[in-house]
């Protein structure tokens, strides 16, 4: 079934990225960290396309974040939308980015590149994370720090969600083409073992430590080698594992 809901804010992030909020009528309460198609209607067609929500299960409003291409037959024309819009909501939600199909740890670094952050903002507001783990990492690596969406909301985080929180998040970004304290690929921190919170900078820890990743290709398949190197296993819908990996995004 596809939901009609009506736009209520919109934000611009940078030339390449915006985020809106919409009205909640979306009658399923689907698994944070996972995904939609949702549209406009154009021409007498339905435009759709897959996008995370960046608002938690439990909020009353959802929550998008999109990528800015001129030519893209959705983007395009949904760059330009303005409070009162409307967007088209599929009620099926689906994805491998839930915490339930990751295997019990200590620590859960949520890995995302650009707009990859969307499904990691409604899975740190879930008390849940919390609850399994002791620690959660949001990295966020883009080029140019004028791309870090939310930048200035997951500094405040742990103060803004302290009762969901409980002190439990950290932030921490990098950039790939400016000066910047932590420069470079998301890659090479992890298997620098730079992420980590242990004082002697050891590597990971794939009895603790536990991974959810969506990106690029190439970060992907990067980490996906890294990982399964170190013994690490995939999760999916029907066996946890040491980490989980969104790849519906780089597929199409």
């Amino acid at each position: 079934m596809i939901n009609t809901e009506t736009v209520t804010h919109v934000r611009h992030w940078s030339d390449k990225t915006f985020s809106f909020r919409t009205t909640r009528s979306f009658p399923n309460k689907f698994e944070n960290g996972e995904f939609a198609m949702i549209g406009v209607e154009h021409e007498g067609k339905k435009l759709m396309r897959a996008y995370s929500f960046a608002s938690a299960n439990h909020e009353d409003h959802l929550e998008f974040l999109s990528i800015k291409i001129d030519d893209g037959p959705l983007t395009s024309k949904l760059q330009h939308i303005k409070e009162g819009d409307e967007i088209l909501v599929n009620s099926k939600a689906t994805g491998t980015l839930v915490i339930d199909y990751l295997l019990p740890g200590r620590n859960l670094y949520l890995i995302a590149t650009g707009t990859g952050l969307a499904p990691f903002l409604s899975i740190i507001k879930d008390p849940r994370t919390y609850e399994r783990f002791e620690k959660v990492v949001l990295t966020h690596t883009v080029q140019y720090e004028q791309e870090l969406a939310y930048k200035d909301v997951l500094e405040t985080f742990n103060e803004d969600w302290n009762e969901v929180t409980q002190g439990k998040f950290r932030y921490f970004n990098t950039l790939t083409q400016q000066e910047w304290p932590r420069q470079g690929r998301i890659t090479n921190w992890i298997k620098d073992g730079n992420l980590f919170p242990t004082t002697t900078n050891q590597l990971l820890d794939s009895n603790h430590d536990r991974f959810m990743i969506c990106g690029s290709q190439g970060l992907n398949t990067d980490l996906i080698e890294h990982f399964e190197s170190l013994g690490m296993q995939e999760g999916n819908t029907s066996i946890p594992g040491q980490f989980v990996v969104e790849k519906a995004f780089v597929q199409r």
